[in-house]
């Protein structure tokens, strides 16, 4: 629509006489307001008929049209008046177009306004007029009359109050139709025009704000419709161009005046890229240009921006703009906290929406997941489990990765979330299996990782694990046969170090529940001190193993005394703890006791349904294959499932169901499962003699048979079978005994093996009866047949250790015979005849031989391996007995430590082992924790970390139970930790290695051993312990060795080690030069008592040698060179090694030829991972000289100048003594 070229006001026909519709009357305001709209209407009517084609009747209500346009009509108070002339303007409008009948600016402009306002009406859907509104709107956008307002000056004032009308109007009541001819109002002015302003942009931007958005959604949805629609025009172009100029003011400029909106550029940025990414092509190098700004907040905000951009579903803004992506990449790494915590919680969206973004994000996400910030590692953590939950293939294998590395974070909350993010994702595929087995197998690790979390030192953890056991893995609301289905198959498919952790949490669980009886039953009874006093012990034993032990320990106090005078809750507690309570009143009872997890209560329901799994794999009927596992894989690990309940809930077996099974499995020829279903039949049968006879008539003969002709550890469990279980015991083992003793050959040694296990074990169980007879056999088979002679000659291959099936059954059998010797003495418990002391001097002389007793070269080096391993653990044994630890002699005993230094690594890690196990459980005195030092010598650094670990531990332990034991302070000579410096010291006074007191690199060594103990003991100056070191290391010196009193080079050797401990001692603690609080006291076994008229002030250490203590500046020369390298000592025999060319070979799968070079420069990784296959090179080092120095044990003093020829005799001393 124009206006003509030359405006004048048209003339109306008749000279300026208006004339109306047929039908209508003069409309004045000399009438009523009625009457007015009475003949409004019928003029509307008049103009919604025609058309533009009617040049008559156009030309006939011409002044009709400009009267309408007067003061009257546009400023009428009436409402329905101004929606009537509304209508007929707006028709008036379409039926002159092109040209409009009013030439005046001022009016066009005042009549728009007026439209304007009129269609406020639109607000209200159920006004009786709102249809009149409707038309109205209609015809306005059909006719785009407000295009004529183009050549109006002010126009953006008509437009901006237009849109403002039309996006207040718009509600959720109008239909689809309102919305389109608003649509199509709207965007006719932003398409057709060219002057939008600011102004008007703010109108339609105000809308998309969170605000406004909130407010009136329809609004926002118009204003995004509009923009989608006007983006895609190329008459848009001065729009986009004002749109990129307003961000680009406030987001480079950083003018807010620019606009009332700048406050929330922003948001504006994420709603018109949710419209259309085209609207901001020219913004996104601005945000760039902001990522980078030095303002922490301001990149915050930005990052924000783009996290929403670039994770939003559909969104290709990273593949379109790489530049900002790896921009925005880059702050992963940024220096706010804020801004890295915000990039994390992206990744989730991103990974959920954008798969192929993985790869961009796992680097970041690897470098994040070590963020020194918790909240950060924290939600690295949840933004993969929150991915892998809604689907397994949105986060690789590197991202679990990351997770399970968490499980050992430092912070609990981390530990936490971790843990029980995998827990939960294995639930769901794993258990679920809610994605296939693909992923199921994929993510099979978790549960073995999961478990290994049990080793942990934290209680929190444990209990975490504890609780996702029962929560996630094997959960505990499924139905017995389910619950039992999935404890089944879990176990067979269970890593080894899964299995320990498993078995110890179903022990400790035990232990407690242990705990909680014994508190029960104490409070059964009358209340005394000593009944308080063993009550505080059980409790606070209990409360270590809650959270927050210190908390836990005043909590259980009060419990303690709420369950004496509560009866209910004492009922509670005893139907948990009771072996007959379900899993569901387990859970009750939990619920309202504790806040521990509840456990799966295993009773005889549980455990028939166990058995009936067991007895559908063995018929081969079970499920084994679509669970992963091969039914003898299923068979074996169902029984060692068994086999580990039957000691924490040993009442639940107890049914001809689960024992007519457990036979079955006796007749497998799997010996795993029948060695296990005998230990069941051990740790249950208790009443099968009584309450099964059908039962125990069909196993004592399984038994017996297993005893004589069974695999050794099925021999063993046998034995104590018969003996758990039986009434008449003496006579079933004497059954046994007799025709195993008759039949022992030593000419046939793999036919020895398993009668020589069941002798020694019922020579234990039973030394009473059996004492004369195994008297004889000891003398005149196991030492003069057996020990003494070499029927065989070994394998010369030159290696240290060999796998165990290819060990000699000579050697095998001699093995067991050395055991039979300790289990035969242990039985006996008695040190007052000389078989104890006469097997003591044997087994030091088999260490002193290095395991060749008989010194005619026949034995292999690895047999010797064995030997030696058995006599130094058999002397172990004995010293757990207190009868034989009295007569166990100093040199007897440094004779055992020393195999902690053995050429062989097989040997000293089996070993190391044993003696930590031993020590650990308080079997051993504390002596034997002296010969940790030792392990400072050990080439491997694996061997030394595990050492050192295991003295941690032991430590820890004895601290403990002197804490937790109040009794305890009276044997602190035996428990303290710090008492174990003198053994040390008397220890590596007596080394062999220590030849020359004054050479620098054998002192240098003596202070590796002292530092290795004294660092672990000197962690903390708790009670001022480092002067109490001090004192006691003073006092040693002020006596003798009492090993050899008066060997002045014995007693020199002695203040040397003595001078650097002290020396070690006053240079790593400020506080060592304190007063002791306590006087130490020193074992007499190896110390004099002090001489009142000696006083020993002399310094034994030259200032060189503090020099090198100090800085430890001198070539290196490690006693164990390379692995197995031997320990090189003066006194030790050398012997001339055959030309190179000559030498064995060492090519095998357990050993490969060295040299000084390659042993300094192996890789310390590759040692600890490849045990059997590197640790063990014989090729003994040439030295310089072309001599080989051979490891051998010797008595450091009595035996030290004596040839072999004495020694033999020493050895048939021995035996001749035993017989």
């Amino acid at each position: 629509m124009e206006f003509p070229q030359q405006p004048q006001q048209q003339r109306p026909a008749g000279d300026g006489k208006i004339i109306y519709p047929l039908g209508v009357k003069e409309i004045t305001d000399k009438i009523s307001n009625d009457e007015v709209v009475k003949r409004l209407k019928l003029v509307v009517k008049t103009y919604m008929d025609m058309d533009q084609d009617s040049e008559e009747e156009k030309q006939q209500y011409l002044a009709l049209a400009l009267h309408l346009a007067s003061e009257f009509f546009l400023r009428n108070p009436n409402k329905d008046v101004r929606l009537l002339v509304a209508c007929c303007l707006a028709d008036i409008f379409r039926i002159y177009a092109p040209e409009a009948p009013y030439t005046s600016h001022d009016k066009l402009k005042e009549i728009f306004l007026f439209i304007t306002r009129q269609l406020k009406g639109l607000e209200d859907t159920k006004s009786p007029q709102f249809n009149r509104y409707f038309y109205l709107l209609e015809n306005l956008a059909w006719v785009k009359s407000y295009n004529i307002c183009f050549e109006l000056e002010d126009c953006n004032e008509i437009f901006i109050q237009l849109f403002k009308t039309l996006f207040s109007v718009i509600n959720n009541s109008h239909n689809q139709k309102v919305q389109m001819h608003m649509l199509d109002l709207m965007s006719s002015i932003i398409m057709e025009g060219d002057g939008v302003t600011q102004e008007l942009l703010d109108t339609i931007l105000i809308n998309l704000i969170p605000a406004h958005k909130n407010l009136n959604k329809q609004a926002y949805d118009l204003a995004k419709t509009l923009l989608k629609r006007t983006v895609q025009t190329i008459e848009t172009l001065h729009f986009n161009y004002l749109m990129s100029s307003f961000f680009n003011q406030v987001l480079v400029m950083g003018k807010s005046s620019v606009s009332d909106l700048s406050e929330h550029v922003f948001d504006l940025i994420q709603e018109l890229f949710a419209i259309d990414p085209l609207l901001l092509v020219s913004v996104m190098p601005q945000l760039e240009f902001k990522l980078k700004s030095n303002d922490g907040e301001e990149r915050l905000a930005v990052v924000k921006l783009l996290a929403k951009l670039f994770g939003a579903k559909d969104s290709e803004l990273a593949t379109q703009n790489r530049p900002l992506w790896q921009c925005f990449l880059g702050r992963f790494n940024d220096i706010h906290v804020p801004v890295r915590l915000e990039c994390v919680k992206f990744a989730s969206h991103c990974l959920m929406n954008h798969p192929d973004l993985a790869m961009d994000l796992t680097e970041f996400l690897k470098v994040r997941s070590h963020d020194p910030e918790e909240a950060i590692r924290h939600d690295v953590i949840v933004t993969i489990i929150n991915a892998g939950k809604k689907d397994l293939n949105l986060v690789n294998d590197q991202l679990l990765g990351f997770v399970r590395e968490r499980m050992l974070d430092k912070r609990w909350r981390v530990r936490k979330e971790a843990m029980m993010g995998l827990a939960q994702l294995y639930k769901k595929y794993c258990l679920h299996h809610e994605a296939g087995k693909e992923s199921a197998l994929k993510i099979s690790w978790i549960k073995d990782k999961l478990l290994h979390i049990y080793y942990q030192n934290s209680i929190d953890d444990k209990l975490l694990v504890e609780k996702i056991f029962a929560q996630y893995m094997v959960p505990h609301s499924l139905e017995t046969e389910e619950k039992m289905k999935c404890m089944y198959y879990l176990y067979a498919c269970l890593d080894t170090n899964a299995v320990k952790a498993l078995n110890e949490m179903w022990k400790c669980q035990n232990m407690l529940r242990g705990l909680v009886r014994e508190l029960l039953d104490l409070h059964k009874l009358p209340t005394s001190e000593a009944n308080t006093t063993a009550m505080f012990g059980k409790l606070m034993t209990i409360a270590k193993n809650l959270p927050d032990p210190g908390k836990a320990q005043d909590f259980m106090k009060k419990f303690n005394q709420v369950l004496g005078e509560d009866e209910k809750l004492r009922l509670q507690l005893e139907q948990l703890i009771s072996p007959t309570c379900s899993c569901k009143q387990a859970e009750q009872c939990v619920v309202s006791l504790t806040t521990l997890s509840p456990p799966i209560a295993f009773n005889t329901a549980l455990s028939n349904a166990l058995v009936k799994l067991l007895n559908k794999s063995i018929e081969g009927t079970a499920d084994d294959d679509d669970e992963g596992v091969t039914p003898d894989t299923a068979i074996r690990a169902g029984l060692e499932l068994l086999k580990v309940l039957s000691f924490t809930h040993p009442t639940a077996f107890h049914s001809a169901e689960t024992y007519e099974s457990l036979l079955q499995c006796l007749k497998m020829e799997d010996d795993k499962v029948a060695e296990a279903a005998i230990q069941i039949f051990r740790n249950t049968g208790q009443k099968i003699e009584t309450e099964l006879p059908q039962i125990r008539s069909t196993l004592i003969p399984v038994l017996h048979q297993k005893a004589k002709r069974g695999t050794p550890h099925q021999a063993k469990q046998a034995v104590h079978c018969i003996h758990a279980i039986f009434h008449n015991k003496e006579v079933q083992l004497a059954q046994i005994f007799e025709p195993l003793s008759r039949s022992l050959n030593a000419d046939v040694p793999e036919q020895l093996i398993t009668p020589l296990v069941s002798l020694g074990h019922i020579s234990m169980l039973a030394p009473d009866q059996f004492a004369s007879p195994m008297k004889s056999i000891v003398a005149n088979f196991i030492v003069k047949d057996l020990l003494m002679n070499d029927r065989s000659v070994g394998n010369k291959n030159g290696r240290l250790w060999t796998a165990d099936d290819e060990v000699s059954p000579e050697v095998l059998a001699k093995v067991q015979a050395i055991k039979l010797l300790v289990r035969w003495l242990l039985g006996m418990k008695n040190n007052q005849s000389k078989s104890a002391n006469s097997t003591l001097r044997l087994l030091s002389a088999m260490l002193v031989s290095e395991g060749d007793l008989t010194e005619q070269k026949k034995i292999s080096k690895s047999d010797m391996s064995r030997l030696r391993l058995a006599a130094g653990s058999a002397i172990m044994k004995l010293a757990q007995e207190p009868c034989y630890h009295d007569i166990i002699t100093p040199e007897q005993f440094q004779l055992c430590g020393l195999v902690i230094n053995d050429e062989c690594y097989q040997v000293r890690q089996i070993f190391a082992q044993k003696l930590h196990l031993a020590l650990v459980k308080l079997l051993l005195p504390l002596e034997y924790m002296a010969v940790f030092a030792l392990c400072a010598k050990d080439p491997v650094k694996e061997r030394r970390a595990h050492a050192r670990q295991c003295l941690l531990k032991n430590i820890s332990v004895r601290r403990e139970y002197i804490k937790q034991n109040p009794m305890a302070h009276e044997k602190l000579l035996s428990l303290l930790p710090e008492y174990v410096v003198p053994y040390m010291i008397h220890l590596l006074a007596h080394d062999p290695d220590l030849t020359k007191p004054q050479d620098l690199e054998q002192l240098r060594d003596i202070k590796e051993c002292l530092w290795f103990m004294l660092e672990v003991l000197m962690t903390k100056n708790e009670n001022n312990s480092h002067s109490f070191l001090r004192k006691m290391v003073e006092n040693i010196k002020q006596t003798k060795d009492a090993q050899v009193p008066d060997d002045p080079k014995a007693n020199e050797k002695l203040y040397i080690v003595c001078d650097v401990a002290l020396f070690v001692i006053a240079n790593k603690s400020t506080s060592c030069h304190l007063d002791s609080p306590k006087d130490p006291v020193l074992p007499s076994k190896f110390f004099t008592p002090p001489d009142k008229d000696f006083i020993n002030d002399k310094e034994y250490l030259s200032p060189e040698a503090k020099i090198v203590l100090q800085t430890g500046k001198i070539q290196q020369t490690g006693v164990l060179g390379a692995v197995n390298k031997p320990l090189t000592v003066t006194a030790r025999r050398p012997y001339i090694k055959t030309p190179t060319s000559d030498t064995v070979s060492n090519a095998s799968t357990n050993s490969q030829p060295s040299s000084p070079a390659t042993n300094k420069s192996r890789d310390m990784s590759s040692e600890a991972s490849e045990t059997g296959a590197r640790e063990n090179e014989e090729n003994p080092v040439i030295t310089k000289a072309g001599v080989v120095k051979k490891v051998r044990y010797i008595f450091h003093v009595n035996t030290k100048n004596q040839g072999s020829e004495l020694v033999q005799r020493k050895i048939t001393k021995a035996g001749n003594e035993i017989k």
